[in-house]
């Protein structure tokens, strides 16, 4: 039977709701700023068969990704009970890259099941595991979050790394939970790679709590409205997404558009261009985006596993065919993404993938874009600052305890054709906040001496490219440093005849006042008393300036 189009929108925002309030359970309950403050992480809701049926409006480079994680787990484990959790951040197996910790727990709604309080020495707050026979289940709950430090070769774990062994601990799809029960010696195992046990150890009882949340709310909604009703519209949502993404991709003129942007490698400090191509192919209600011509992986960590890439392909086009379509498996079925194997966007093991989902992802994401603003001329923006300016210290306290920060920083959006891009924004793949000063100083042996907007950065024309931001961090204990960064030698691009934005930079400022320039990729040992500065992007112009 056709859907009653209003329960189909109250359905649509009952799912999302979940996903919504799944995340703000994983936020206040977190431990670490990167996840309570900053917001780095995702939630989503998925259906039996491993399909996404709602996302909150987190993080694009995770939630993209995520239907990966799902068919990892489903690959592996194909029996299921009530309290399971199964946790993986294998970038070559559903992973994005390793700091990316995803939890996928299944959901059973038949009536009958007892309500049973699970213990954990995880301390979660909410727990509504369920248990019964196994079976089928109704729905996954999902999240994505990225975690301050997952060992490896440097603080943060975001290294400059030539494989993926030097980036921290790989976790292939695992059970966490099994019938609610902590498998404590894995839970040992991972703790023991980590720098942060216990900040680790609090953040995964965060995901596991949001877990709890979503089950409960679904349940609720069966109680009220029963399984089939439940289950026939996460399917009708689908499949209206479908229709709608299809109906706009015809709108769009169909044709061959190629596009070409590089990503900035780093070898023995000297950076080379490395070319990421993509060939959009519009053709009726379908669109395929064919990465044919991109360089091979490199030697370094901004290789990118295939499931990144489609990450930033799927959000371009939800980003072109409006807000009104829900989230949902129907928005991806008309897209179609193609990498040569082992090329930069579909690295294979055991390249490095740190810089991959952060860095590169924002690249594919500028090429997409470059590509079908020559059938979208109207719709495009220019190019915003193309990086994350990924930072990462760590150290000792005075009291010997380790500590780790992880921060993405804002810059300039690209202007667009109704106007001007926002200034000291997270743009595209990041969607995180800021660390705010007052939580910085208080949890890390850190100070803030400047943070503004960088004057001029934004490139000129009929609409100003936004401007990036400036941050210098003061050390006060001794500091191991790595800023994985772009757009550094190669600035972000205007559009309809707009200027270039202002790339970034990167400064050490010594005890003595002298400073050095830095390059894009780099790891440092620093003293008290010098300071850090990373002065971001611009966004390009757009149009000429009359």
């Amino acid at each position: 039977m056709a859907p009653d189009p209003i329960t189909l929108e109250l359905y649509r925002h009952r799912f999302s709701g979940i996903a919504e309030e799944m995340g703000i359970t994983l936020q206040r309950t977190s431990y670490s700023p990167n996840i309570k403050e900053r917001l780095d992480f995702s939630c989503a809701l998925f259906d039996g068969a491993g399909r996404l049926v709602a996302q909150a409006a987190h993080i694009p480079a995770h939630l993209g990704a995520m239907p990966d994680s799902v068919a990892a787990a489903l690959a592996v484990f194909d029996s299921w009970q009530p309290g399971d959790v199964v946790i993986l951040n294998d970038p070559y197996f559903g992973g994005s890259h390793l700091p990316d910790i995803t939890l996928v727990s299944p959901v059973f709604l038949d009536e009958g099941h007892d309500e049973h309080a699970g213990g954990s020495d995880l301390n979660v707050a909410e727990s509504d595991v369920t248990h019964a026979s196994p079976s089928a289940p109704h729905f996954f709950a999902a999240s994505r979050a990225h975690h301050a430090d997952v060992g490896g070769m440097s603080p943060g774990s975001l290294p400059l790394s030539t494989e993926l062994y030097q980036e921290g601990i790989i976790i292939p799809p695992l059970k966490l939970y099994e019938g609610g029960e902590l498998v404590e010696s894995l839970l040992d195992l991972i703790l023991r790679n980590v720098r942060t046990p216990d900040e680790r150890r609090g953040d995964l009882a965060a995901q596991r709590a949001a877990h709890a949340v979503g089950e409960r709310r679904l349940r609720e909604l069966t109680t009220r409205h029963g399984n089939d009703e439940l289950l026939a519209y996460a399917g009708h949502l689908r499949k209206y997404s479908e229709r709608l993404t299809r109906a706009a991709i015809r709108t769009w003129p169909d044709g061959s558009y190629t596009f070409e942007d590089p990503i900035e490698s780093v070898i023995d400090g000297h950076t080379t261009a490395a070319p990421i191509r993509v060939t959009a192919t519009i053709d009726g209600e379908t669109v395929t985006f064919d990465f044919s011509g991109t360089c091979p992986s490199i030697y370094g960590s901004l290789n990118a596993p295939l499931s990144v890439t489609r990450s930033a392909c799927y959000y371009v086009v939800r980003c072109l065919v409006g807000e009104d379509v829900p989230v949902n498996a129907g928005c991806f079925a008309p897209v179609q993404v193609d990498a040569p194997p082992g090329c930069l966007v579909n690295a294979r093991p055991p390249a490095a993938v740190a810089g991959g989902n952060v860095e590169t992802s924002q690249r594919i994401t500028d090429a997409v874009f470059g590509a079908l603003a020559q059938a979208l001329p109207d719709r495009v923006a220019a190019a915003g600052q193309g990086t994350m300016n990924n930072c990462t210290m760590g150290g000792e306290n005075a009291d010997g305890s380790p500590w780790t920060y992880y921060e993405t920083l804002g810059g300039g959006m690209g202007a667009h054709p109704q106007g001007d891009g926002f200034s000291g924004a997270h743009v595209h793949m990041s969607n995180t906040l800021n660390t705010p000063v007052e939580a910085l100083e208080m949890a890390y042996p850190l100070r803030l001496t400047r943070y503004h907007l960088r004057r001029d950065s934004g490139g000129a024309g009929k609409h100003r490219g936004g401007e990036g931001i400036v941050r210098e961090y003061e050390i006060l204990r001794p500091t191991t440093a790595t800023i994985l960064s772009e757009r550094r030698a190669i600035a972000p691009w205007g559009l309809a005849g707009g200027d270039p934005a202002a790339p970034g930079r990167n400064l050490l400022i010594d005890t003595d006042g002298s400073e050095e320039e830095l390059s894009s990729k780099v790891t440092r040992r620093l003293q008290p008393g010098q300071r850090l500065r990373i002065e971001t992007p611009g966004g390009g112009g757009w149009g000429r300036k009359t």
